[in-house]
């Protein structure tokens, strides 16, 4: 989404055919990109509720030319409460603050629930398997299987086969000190499981 201790030094990001290289993350997001971190973090003071609510009305506003177009709260209600439902996240976790004080797998569900009410055209998913047991892992990739479609798209960052065993990748890319490696199907990465990453380790 962009950080500001990396500076772009050649190239350009396109997304959708449009230049983003110079956007900064809030205009990254209402263009339909999505990060899910590693390690969420807490905003003490912001309940998951109102930060959702203020990142729809966010996106609207920009895609109505600037207009504010804020969501029902109706309308807004009903589908986060269906979107708690599906991806098995307690509805009590709506009126907490966002992340705080919650365990690695509620982080984890609630980054997927924003996925699912942001609706981004790309989602990054930043090692989400990372810190999550075998139940919270099975809930978090059946939700990310579940949104992934036509209209929504999602870059999977892992280390390991483990989500792969729930998430069905169309494409495996190895990716070793920032050149794609390595390329091809799901069975890349039963051979990367199998074998490790020693075939594409750069002799120092």
């Amino acid at each position: 989404m962009g950080h500001p201790a990396y500076q772009i030094t050649e190239g350009q990001i396109l997304f959708d055919g449009k230049d983003v290289t110079e956007a900064g993350a809030d205009e990254r997001a209402q263009r339909g990109l999505f990060l899910a971190f590693q390690y969420p973090h807490a905003i003490p003071g912001v309940t998951v509720t109102s930060f959702l609510r203020s990142a729809m009305n966010a996106i609207r506003k920009a895609r109505a030319g600037g207009v504010d177009d804020p969501v029902p709260i109706p309308e807004f209600r009903k589908s986060l409460l269906e979107a708690m439902d599906g991806l098995k996240v307690s509805r009590d976790l709506a009126q907490r603050y966002l992340n705080d004080g919650f365990s690695g797998g509620e982080k984890k569900r609630v980054e997927i629930l924003q996925m699912a009410m942001l609706k981004p055209r790309i989602a990054v998913l930043d090692e989400t398997d990372s810190g999550l047991d075998i139940d919270a892992l099975k809930i978090v990739a059946q939700g990310v299987q579940e949104l992934v479609s036509p209209e929504m798209g999602a870059l999977v960052i892992t280390h390991y086969q483990r989500i792969l065993n729930y998430i069905t990748p169309d494409f495996v890319h190895v990716f070793v000190d920032g050149r794609i490696v390595e390329e091809g199907g799901p069975e890349l990465a039963h051979k990367l499981e199998a074998e490790g990453y020693q075939a594409f380790e750069v002799p120092a």
